[in-house]
């Protein structure tokens, strides 16, 4: 985790600035395929994130995903399972960057709603699909599943047909769930009509 900051390639003066002021908290620093990219420490997002927009005019960030590293083939044991991602523009530089959070299992981080009240929905969406837990967040509630819905899908272990199917119950006239049970496929060969197979 204790990697130095490298400068593979192009010019990351922001980065190298970002590197003095939080030398122990960025870890990583590549210029991507796309935009520069970073890797900071959880426990300082907050205080990057305040310098990215004020000092580096960062004034958006465009998005806020979460990435199940657990089944990656460069996954390495003992390395954390999750990484959060924000993409942020400068419109007035015409510049992007891409941060990075690694984070565990039960392990919280720091929400950037006060940076950015964009981020209220895309953490809340992170936190539904993975289950992260952003602390300090205004409203932490699920966004896409329902109030009543058990685990997270976008993870790797999470089954694909789910633990429970939803129907509307028009006796009760609410949602009702019950044990997802799916029946085994029996798939016969496809023929074309007319055509002789004997």
């Amino acid at each position: 985790m204790d990697e130095v900051l490298t400068q593979e390639q192009g010019d990351l003066s922001e980065l190298t600035v970002l590197k003095e002021r939080f030398a122990t908290t960025v870890l990583k620093a590549v210029e991507g395929i796309d935009c520069p990219t970073i890797v900071v420490g959880k426990e300082s997002i907050v205080d990057v994130c305040h310098v990215l927009k004020s000092e580096f005019c960062f004034e958006q960030m465009i998005d806020l995903c979460g990435v199940d590293m657990s089944e990656h083939p460069k996954h390495a044991e003992g390395t954390p399972r999750f990484e959060i991602v924000y993409h942020l523009l400068s419109v007035t530089q015409n510049k992007r960057l891409r941060v990075k959070v690694l984070v565990n299992e039960r392990e919280m981080v720091d929400s950037v709603t006060e940076v950015w009240s964009t981020a209220n929905w895309f953490e809340r969406e992170a936190f539904d699909m993975y289950g992260v837990i952003f602390n300090h967040h205004p409203d932490l509630r699920r966004l896409l599943t329902d109030y009543g819905f058990e685990g997270h899908p976008l993870r790797k272990d999470f089954p694909l047909t789910g633990h429970a199917e939803m129907f509307f119950d028009e006796t009760q006239w609410r949602c009702v769930y019950k044990p997802n049970k799916l029946e085994n496929r029996v798939l016969i060969p496809k023929t074309w009509p007319g055509v002789d197979r004997g």
